[in-house]
């Protein structure tokens, strides 16, 4: 085999290392309750964001991030720290269950053997996993505790007074009726529009809608009974306590855009007499209001639709049912609408406007109706300019800007009481008169809507809920965990009834209550993961108080470092943070958030520079790169391709680069014999380092690797190391003391190959079971340095020399250079300049 394919014998033991560890639980991660537990060691927490086992298993760009978190983790043992680094399966989903009903094998077996998989290939790639704690969400005793949390939240309400939950057992207490409890429970059923898809037998999220229609699956707008939970009274914690967290500022930015903060006020319009409320930022520019924009689906829209506009107004309703709400809001659409024969007053300056239905005001946001000032803004612009209505300005640009569609502060004009204040106080004064008038009152509002809970699959946990006399009511928990029955038909009906209604013996009990029949989203299990990777085995609780304390530590988030893509940057980190903060409110944990330093990786793309995915044909698989190239081949290119946040393509000839690096740290150390066999190289000896340069270079790696480790700069760390091997290359002796050192820094990033080495040269001990070593800062100091020799200010040579040369010596060593002195022949020197440690400088002609 060529040395471009097989530049070291990596088949031999990246096998060998891998059943090392795992026969040996190197990796074993002791805590509270364990005999060799040590409570005085520093605990850090890394954490891989949870992978779904889809039957296609890992491509290429999953391991970048779980590399990442492995070298760290390595790196944090090695220095002293009790590393938690577990991994597991967010395993419940709607694949599973889509091929159950092609073929009709359970979800279960599916899910069984995609784990197998993943696990498989996670192993080959040699990663310090504390495999005792692997956990999957469909684990019967996870499922347990997650019915166990949502019961936490059913049995919670928000106390406005406390800003907290709080058990609903004190409104008990305090005579409140069973409705009024429910009206305010965190976890309650409402009927609400949702999107329906009859092939799929299931709700979907608004962010699902786009990819299964994409898949050809039919969806469409219904109302429906669904569990919700009150996610909207956290909204303004959510906000605030990212403060308190280590994230990327663009990260933070998404999820305060998401729940959408708003201050303005709530204005009373009339139709017919019938009050409809809307919400706005700029109450000053309500003279300005020519039209009000009811949604489609508002419930007033059939009362007040004239007979002469009823075809057109249900006909428009009909062709943006089935549009989700991320097509909708696009800004870049062609505006849409229908007259619906109807006047609304304006409340201040009492003109009769036309009132329209339009597809980009939804009644998941706000009130389902906007008040339309087209001249400041843009898509009411839009509208107004497509359908020939009058617009009004009401505000002055403070300069030379246009005023139609101005949508910035300026000064009030054509606004009665308001014309020439600012828009600050116009707002105010605005808002004052609204109050006191009684036609409105000052409002924060969210764009966050309360969570859709509801899933009417088959494979996901079902709520440990049962109905009686039409009301729900939790299960003991000592039912629990609650798991769904077997069934020979997975198949939806096409009719909104969850598939679980089937096994009509599991849902019909003896008392003549009900089961109920919907399950939970796969967002439940990855809500929690992370608190159950401290405690996986414990019976009695779904964290201990003392593997709580210990793996929490001091700061607000429990977790140190959690990794993962830009794709969970607002719904898994929102939900996570919920239900966290609804425990840390009862008392369950004592952190009021879950992650302290969240890092994204960058995408990995194919080499064509798209996406990586089936259907373009361009996804890697790591077990075709592990069998070609070893598995430390792959781990050191996906952290050598760039910065860890930036998005990269995949290049195979850049795994080649990095598989003949390591195949230089290899050929270091050994050489091949007359018959093909490995030996000791004899540069490598068991003597002191005399090579002060050598020793200098060892040191700095060292020193900059663990810095660049802890910064999460790999790839600096990576081309330090290629730095010290040259160095190592070039050296006549490498003292086996310093190699040592250079391969324990090089273990995270290569463990197979530094730990081969370091085993046949006689190493006793793991590499991964030693201390990162301490680099001596005396070794540090250069001796030498660069001197830049130029003429007439071009550079001729590069020379070493001593750090403290002279004039007089720098103009020997500079005129003993041929380089140099071939520039001066035939010319008279006129001046030198000499820049100490710099450049030495000759000007001649």
């Amino acid at each position: 085999m060529s040395d471009a394919r097989k530049p070291f014998p990596f088949r031999d033991f990246e096998p060998k290392w891998q059943q090392r560890w795992e026969d040996e639980k190197t990796f074993r991660t002791p805590g509270p309750g364990d005999a060799d537990f040590d409570a005085t060691k520093p605990k850090y927490y890394v954490l891989d964001m949870f992978p779904y086992p889809s039957g296609a298993g890992l491509h290429v760009g999953h391991p970048e991030g779980y590399t990442a978190t492995d070298i760290i983790g390595r790196y944090k043992r090695m220095n002293g720290f009790n590393v938690l680094h577990p991994m597991g399966y967010d395993s419940f989903g709607l694949p599973a269950e889509q091929y159950a009903i092609k073929t009709g094998q359970h979800p279960a077996i599916t899910t069984a053997s995609n784990i197998e998989n993943f696990r498989r290939q996670l192993k080959s790639l040699g990663f310090g996993y504390d495999w005792d704690r692997e956990i999957a969400t469909t684990d019967p005793e996870y499922v347990r505790w997650t019915q166990w949390i949502f019961l936490q939240l059913y049995g919670s309400y928000y106390c406005e007074e406390t800003c907290k939950a709080k058990p609903v057992a004190e409104l008990e207490a305090k005579g409140w009726t069973r409705e009024e409890i429910d009206e305010v429970r965190l976890a309650y059923v409402a009927n609400t529009p949702v999107w329906w898809s009859p092939d799929l037998g299931t709700v979907l999220a608004n962010e699902e809608v786009e990819e299964w229609k994409s898949k050809g699956h039919t969806v469409e707008r219904r109302p429906l009974r669904q569990w919700m939970l009150r996610i909207t009274k956290y909204a303004q914690r959510l906000i605030d306590e990212l403060d308190t967290l280590d994230w990327p500022d663009g990260i933070k930015m998404l999820q305060k855009n998401w729940i959408g903060r708003s201050e303005g006020a709530e204005v009373d319009f009339t139709i017919g007499g019938r009050a409809v409320t809307v919400f706005t930022t700029r109450p000053d520019t309500l003279f300005g209001a020519t039209y009000m924009v009811l949604a489609p689906e508002h419930p007033f829209v059939p009362e007040i639709t004239t007979a002469e506009q009823k075809d057109a107004v249900e006909a428009y309703q009909k062709a943006i049912s089935s549009k989700s709400d991320m097509d909708r809001g696009d800004l870049n659409k062609d505006k849409s609408g229908v007259f619906t024969g109807a006047y609304a007053t304006n409340p201040v300056s009492g003109e009769q406007i036309p009132v329209w239905i339009a597809d980009y005001v939804m009644m998941g946001y706000g009130t389902g109706a906007i008040m339309a000032v087209p001249a400041h803004d843009e898509r009411d612009f839009e509208f107004a300019q497509k359908f020939s209505l009058p617009v009004t300005q009401v505000v002055q640009p403070t300069d030379d800007s246009d005023w139609q569609g101005y949508t910035a502060y300026g000064t009030a004009v054509n606004s009665g009481f308001l014309d020439g204040l600012p828009t600050a106080e116009a707002k105010s004064k605005m808002i004052d008169w609204l109050e006191s008038d009684g036609k409105g009152k000052r409002r924060v509002q969210f764009k966050l809507r309360d969570w859709l809970f509801s899933r009417q699959r088959y494979w996901g946990e079902p709520f440990p809920i049962i109905w009686k006399d039409g009301h729900h009511h939790a299960i003991s928990e000592s039912e629990l965990p609650l798991l769904a029955p077997p069934l020979d038909d997975y198949k939806p009906s096409g009719s909104p009834e969850p598939i679980l209604t089937k096994a009509t013996a599991w849902v019909e009990l003896p008392d003549g209550s009900i089961r109920e029949t919907n399950t939970m989203p796969q967002w439940a299990g990855s809500c929690w993961y992370y608190l159950r990777y401290c405690d996986p085995g414990n019976k009695e609780r779904f964290i201990s108080n003392a593997a709580e304390d210990y793996w929490t530590g001091e700061k607000p988030g429990m977790v140190d470092l959690y990794v993962g893509g830009t794709e969970h940057a607002v719904l898994h980190l929102l939900y996570a943070r919920f239900w966290h903060k609804v425990l840390f409110d009862l008392g369950h944990v004592r952190t009021p958030e879950p992650f302290q330093k969240l890092v994204n990786q960058g995408l990995i793309l194919g080499e064509d520079g798209q996406k990586m995915s089936k259907s373009r044909g361009n996804v890697v698989n790591p077990d075709d790169v592990v069998s070609e190239y070893g598995a430390d081949s792959l781990r050191l290119y996906e952290m050598f391709m760039g910065p860890l946040e930036q998005v990269k393509p995949w290049q195979m000839k850049g795994v080649e680069g990095v598989s003949r690096f390591l195949a230089r740290v290899w050929r270091v150390a050994f050489e091949e014999t007359e018959d093909g066999g490995i030996r000791t190289s004899p540069k490598i000896q068991d003597v002191p380092c005399t090579n002060k340069e050598l020793l200098r270079v060892v040191h700095e790696t060292i020193k900059k690797v663990g810095e660049d480790i802890e910064k999460l700069s790999f790839n600096t760390a990576i081309s330090q190391m290629m730095i010290c091997t040259n160095a190592f290359t070039q050296a006549d002796v490498v003292p086996l003391k310093e190699f040592t050192r250079f391969l324990t820094v090089l273990d995270p990033f290569a463990p197979h190959l530094a730990e081969e080495i370091n085993a046949r040269l006689g190493g006793t001990t793991m590499l991964s079971e030693t201390t990162w070593p301490a680099y001596d800062e005396s070794a540090l100091v250069r001796s030498e340095i660069e001197l830049v020799v130029q003429v007439n200010g071009k550079l001729r040579d590069r020379l070493m020399v001593s750090k403290d040369i002279d004039e007089e010596g720098a103009k020997a060593a500079a005129f003993a250079s041929s380089r140099v002195s071939e520039h001066l022949e035939g010319k008279t020197i006129r001046k030198i300049v000499f820049i100490p440690g710099k450049i030495f400088n000759i000007v001649a002609n």
